[in-house]
């Protein structure tokens, strides 16, 4: 094994364990939901405004880690996201009290991945990125799986707040392995060319376009990722099972359902080397919308048969995203990566942001609407709203792949 190698599994493990905080709330949303007296539009609302959080220090932080050493912005980041979801399970008791709390675990999350990401994108080559770019965002789907079982698995047991606070400790040893990760480390300075920001970021048509794709991509994967555990409440309660252990085994299913994407990031990066990335994200995104359209309406079936769909649903929703990582760092100046994805991430978890509360709106809106004798339509509903805003990234690669310019993406591989 190389010492390249090495090095990206130890960044793989510093990220599985600071990623223990990421979706923990969704885990118990249910609960809180009932505890807090929220309707579904308020508890949507909550993960949206930690992605509020997270694009506002992650489009700061990202850029500048063009000019300061990322290694600070790293750790720190890691430190903060985990103080707060500690505060969250100390002093969080309403809907206000959340908002502000999980605001600021957003804030500190926003340094952690995409620096992570160019740290990758820096080490290794072009002809090698897909598949260790596509490893490294195997490792967070792997951590944000494992964030929703190790939540409803201490929530069975002691209550959501020991969950809470068992995730911090995850975060604090994960910011402690990344000392190890930084070992070293010396920050490339790449020279800022003459055309500057507004030509080589906003103006640069394909690595705009690939921006906008990577905003479908996440509207669809994080309306999804947030209220998937509370859909598996929802179907196991309609089939009989007591709230509580509905709720535990719901957190179990949707974490492996989104951990099976840590196969598929790593296998879809490396495809994208040699199919190209535009081929690849769209025959993925495709797939992915297909299941959005279907998946909220098997809420009227058995959860077997959910589940069962939902494994190849967790597949294909976030196995484009190293691609589109990938690309983009392929379609800007080395000196303005950091930038470039400071604005993915701004345009991309925006989005993020809205989907959940989008879903959530949409499933008060249907409450109760049966289009036929005891077919209940509120999920289907609310989980094709994913899949509109997937359809669109198809065409933004159309259009990608249409511009002359982006022949500069894998040696002209598009």
């Amino acid at each position: 094994m190389s010492d390249k190698t090495r090095w990206l599994l130890l960044l793989c493990l510093t990220q599985l364990f600071i990623m223990l905080v990421f979706i923990n709330y969704s885990a118990i949303l249910p609960l809180l939901k009932q505890e807090w007296g929220m309707n579904n539009t308020m508890a949507g609302s909550i993960f949206s405004i930690y992605q509020l959080g997270y694009i506002a220090s992650g489009v700061i932080l990202s850029a500048l880690t063009d000019r300061i050493n990322t290694k600070h912005i790293f750790i720190i980041s890691a430190l903060w996201s985990g103080i707060a979801n500690l505060l969250f399970a100390f002093y969080a008791h309403d809907y206000l009290s959340a908002m502000l709390l999980r605001a600021l675990t957003g804030i500190g999350m926003g340094g952690t991945y995409m620096p992570g990401l160019k740290l990758v994108a820096e080490k290794f080559a072009p002809s090698e990125r897909g598949k260790a770019v596509g490893i490294y965002v195997g490792s967070l789907v792997l951590g944000a799986s494992l964030s929703l079982a190790v939540t409803g698995t201490i929530t069975s047991l002691a209550g959501w707040r020991w969950a809470f606070i068992a995730c911090s400790i995850g975060v604090f040893v994960g910011a402690a392995l990344s000392l190890l990760v930084f070992k070293d480390y010396q920050p490339i300075v790449h020279a800022r060319i003459e055309r500057g920001f507004e030509v080589e970021i906003i103006r640069n048509k394909p690595a705009f376009l690939m921006i906008l794709g990577y905003g479908s991509h996440m509207w669809e994967m994080y309306g999804m990722r947030s209220w998937l555990a509370p859909f598996f409440t929802a179907s196991l309660i309609s089939h009989g099972i007591a709230g509580g252990i509905a709720t535990g085994w719901a957190a179990t299913a949707a974490a492996l359902i989104i951990g099976v994407g840590t196969f598929s990031t790593a296998i879809t990066g490396t495809i994208s080397d040699k199919l190209g990335r535009t081929k690849t994200i769209t025959l993925v995104m495709c797939g992915s919308a297909t299941l959005s359209f279907l998946f909220g309406w098997l809420v009227n079936v058995s959860p077997y048969l959910a589940f069962a769909v939902g494994i190849l649903y967790g597949y294909l929703i976030v196995a484009e995203s190293p691609v589109f990582s990938t690309g983009l760092t392929e379609l800007v100046a080395p000196g303005y990566m950091g930038a470039a994805m400071g604005l993915q991430s701004l345009v991309g978890y925006s989005l993020g942001m809205v989907s959940p509360t989008v879903f959530g709106w949409a499933l008060d809106m249907c409450r109760g609407w049966q289009p036929l004798p005891g077919v209940s339509a509120d999920w289907g509903i609310a989980f094709a709203t994913g899949g509109l805003g997937a359809l669109t990234g198809p065409v933004f690669m159309y259009l990608l792949r249409r511009c002359p310019e982006s022949r500069r993406m894998a040696g002209g591989k598009q």
